[in-house]
């Protein structure tokens, strides 16, 4: 290949990466957001002229990654689909669901499935409850890791602070006012801390027997990821 032939290449390979992160860019202001804005908004929050936002968008659009109602553009549902492909650990998502719906009907508290991501605690699965007025819980907000999620997912909390409940760290609205939050570890194979179960709450009277039945969201988790890939005949899933 010729030197002229080698750097129109590198061209046009600068120019697709600069389409690419101009893209991403627009998804990412799109969910600072609150996940629907206009186009004015959109240009301001990613730093674009508004005729690169517009032209962006529109080819978004086109592949289904965002979508357009009136004025406004929202992250579209093909984007939504494929981000349902990622996985934090191989069959995290699916052990998590039921334990966690259990635990919200048996404490009537918020619960959440978070993993340790660029630094934060990243919600990958939750189930609302009694918390969500002051912290309304959703799929991909993420934690500072002064949280109780944070403590078990950062190891900070390996002695754990909840008694008799090993790996454990409560929070009595230490960290966000009138919250009160109890996590567990959810271990791997190999026995390390792939994810934290957490459970957040208005009421710190309850708190302790949200972490207990936490233990048990984890525990159960935990289990099935024990037999992930491992040779049939291993023992049931313990079920509490």
């Amino acid at each position: 290949m010729s030197r002229l032939a080698g750097e129109e290449q590198q061209r046009g390979t600068d120019r697709g990466r600069g389409v690419i992160e101009g893209a991403f860019a627009l998804l990412e202001a799109m969910r600072r957001c609150g996940g629907e804005a206009g186009l004015t908004e959109i240009a301001v929050a990613c730093t674009l002229p508004k005729g690169s936002a517009h032209r962006l968008l529109e080819q978004l659009l086109l592949v289904g990654a965002v979508e357009r109602r009136g004025s406004r553009y929202r992250v579209g549902s093909q984007l939504y689909r494929l981000g349902q492909a990622w996985e934090p650990h191989p069959g995290l998502r699916v052990a998590a669901r039921h334990p966690l719906h259990r635990l919200r009907a048996a404490t009537g508290a918020s619960a959440l499935l978070t993993v340790l991501h660029d630094g934060r605690a990243l919600t990958v699965a939750s189930v609302p409850g009694d918390a969500e007025p002051l912290v309304p819980v959703r799929n991909g907000m993420s934690f500072p890791l002064d949280t109780a999620a944070g403590q078990v997912l950062s190891l900070r909390g390996r002695t754990g602070s909840g008694g008799r409940l090993p790996g454990a760290v409560l929070e009595r609205a230490e960290v966000m006012d009138e919250v009160c939050c109890a996590a567990l570890p959810v271990r791997g194979r190999d026995g390390r801390t792939v994810a934290a179960i957490a459970v957040m709450t208005s009421s710190a009277q309850g708190l302790q027997r949200a972490a207990q039945e936490a233990a048990r969201a984890a525990a159960t988790v935990t289990a099935v990821l024990g037999q992930v890939g491992a040779s049939p005949g291993l023992p049931p899933v313990p079920h509490f």
